[in-house]
């Protein structure tokens, strides 16, 4: 491993003192620093570290700035990238607009609409809930109200938020008000968090739409409310599509392939009801 003993030192540093790291892994990491700050050879105190931490990296189970900590010293430099949250909260233009949106589990929500034209950043985070700077543990333990949500910023030069909210409700399911597909729980309801009263309007004609349109055999459940302070996600949960793409990959198929049979059951009821009301007619 090559990395800055001094940096990482600090690193180890600030986790202890961050609230969101697990006793177990605040325990491991109090060893070495305790070991280093005795005498003992820096090296072979992070290779001790890094085996205890081994098994729950494999296993993806380390909390978040952990996580971040060990593709750091194991030079997983796919997984390490640090994502600018200070640029996409200063991103200030005249034609930029700022869109909320909770549909399940946000490493699903980002790639859908961050490869779209149009689209300057998206940001995952926490929102809707009552604790100041909830940690991914916190929101998850269902302890803080908040749930999972991705922050956009789109230029309405080149996309119009009409055409997010059509986008949104392709990719997630308005019927379900407990998670979406496998992501149970109520950090991972669905909801439109609007930022203006056009916002609003346009939603909720759209969702009006789509409740007329037949196609959901169940009531849309899908909520529209006020943005409330959104707080970024950590690191770790930032862009996941591209620091972990085999995962990635195989929880979008699953998640496409509900979503798909969930569509097509949609246009055959549609079409039923198209030609019932033609033979009421007739």
């Amino acid at each position: 491993m090559k990395v800055d003993e001094q940096t990482t030192m600090r690193d180890i540093y600030n986790l202890i003192l961050n609230p969101a790291t697990r006793v177990w892994e605040r325990t491991q990491l109090l060893t070495m620093k305790n070991a280093v700050e005795k005498g003992a050879h820096f090296n072979t105190e992070l290779d001790q570290l890094e085996f205890a931490l081994r098994p729950l990296a494999w296993r993806d189970n380390l909390t978040p700035d952990v996580a971040d900590f060990y593709a750091k010293i194991t030079d997983d430099a796919e997984k390490s990238p640090t994502f600018d949250v200070a640029k996409h909260q200063n991103l200030s233009n005249p034609y930029y607009e700022r869109a909320i949106f909770a549909g399940g589990c946000f490493w699903c929500m980002v790639e859908p609409f961050e490869t779209r034209p149009g689209i300057v950043s998206v940001l995952s985070g926490y929102t809707g809930g009552h604790v100041i700077k909830p940690t991914y543990e916190q929101v998850v333990g269902q302890q803080t109200g908040h749930v999972e949500a991705v922050e956009i910023v789109f230029d309405t030069r080149i996309i119009k938020y009409n055409e997010l909210v059509a986008l949104y409700w392709q990719i997630t399911d308005p019927t379900d008000n407990m998670g979406q597909i496998n992501d149970r729980g109520e950090e991972y309801r669905p909801i439109i968090f609007v930022q203006s009263a056009q916002q609003r309007k346009i939603a909720e004609a759209s969702k009006q739409k789509l409740r007329a349109s037949g196609k959901y055999k169940h009531p849309i459940v899908t909520e529209i409310l006020p943005a409330t302070k959104f707080w970024p996600a950590e690191n770790f949960h930032q862009e996941f599509y591209k620091k972990n793409p085999v995962r990635y990959k195989k929880m979008a198929h699953a998640r496409r392939q509900y979503l798909a049979m969930q569509h097509f059951w949609g246009k055959v009821r549609v079409s039923l009801n198209k030609l019932i009301k033609t033979g009421i007619k007739k």
